[in-house]
């Protein structure tokens, strides 16, 4: 919970840059949308609204796990947590907490945008199984996350930059705003091993359609079988780059 609590400082402290990085978001889900809406279907309006809401939700945990490291380089105190006296489990899983509850507090507020300028008929959803969902594809983000602050830890230079293409190449192939049926043949296997893609697709079932759990079990099993492995994997991978870090003198480096 320190950690948790620490992360909403970080936020209080630049919440100018917050309100700029909400404003981009909520103008980009308007843009959106209206693309939809001079096709006059309102069944393309929730098709659209759903991705860019699921993808600004999954890439607030996806950004805020992966770019830990760098905020600690950005603050000084990178050498201070990474030699604090604490499982890097309780580190990591304290930031991944914070990305959750700050994930869903802003994809609030731009739904509540949106709903100005739409009609959101959501009449037949079924919010227990978009919840369900987005649980567990949440964990599994969370452990992609930290795969990807390795790189800012082996990489000082270059890393951060390295999180944001491996996460536009999630956003390329995960059918945020199209269908993946759409995809290039030689780039379609790319959107089966991204999470992303059975969140979008169980999301929009659910709230489109009514969807069941029953109905999406398959992609939330899919999903839970992805946070089992990647979870694990993540801070495997994160410890020994750490490790590494240490030991070469990249932890504190900058440039």
């Amino acid at each position: 919970m320190a950690f948790v609590e620490r992360n909403f400082n970080l936020v209080r402290r630049y919440i100018e840059w917050e309100a700029v990085f909400l404003a981009y978001d909520v103008v980009n889900a308007l843009t959106i949308g209206l693309i939809a809406v001079g096709q006059q279907d309102q069944r393309l309006v929730l098709f659209l609204v759903i991705g860019s809401l699921m993808w600004g939700f999954l890439s607030v945990i996806f950004n805020d796990v992966s770019n830990s490291i760098s905020w600690e380089r950005w603050e000084g105190t990178i050498e201070y947590t990474l030699m604090a006296p604490i499982h890097r489990l309780t580190h990591l899983g304290g930031t991944c907490m914070f990305a959750v509850v700050y994930g869903i507090i802003r994809t609030v507020i731009i739904l509540i945008v949106l709903s100005v300028f739409f009609d959101l008929d959501l009449a037949k959803a079924n919010f227990l199984s978009a919840a369900a969902v987005l649980l567990v594809s949440g964990i599994s983000f969370m452990g992609l996350g930290i795969l990807a602050g390795i790189l800012p830890l082996i990489s000082p230079e270059k890393g951060a930059q390295a999180t944001h293409i491996f996460q536009a190449g999630i956003l390329l192939v995960s059918g945020v705003y199209y269908d993946v049926s759409v995809l290039p043949a030689w780039l379609q296997p790319a959107s089966v091993i991204s999470p992303a893609t059975y969140t979008l697709r169980s999301v929009r079932a659910a709230l489109l359609e009514g969807a069941t759990l029953r109905d999406v079990g398959g992609d939330l099993l899919i999903l839970f079988a992805s946070a089992l492995v990647l979870l694990p994997v993540g801070m495997w991978g994160f410890s020994r780059a750490e490790l590494w870090a240490k030991k070469t003198g990249k932890l504190k480096r900058n440039g």
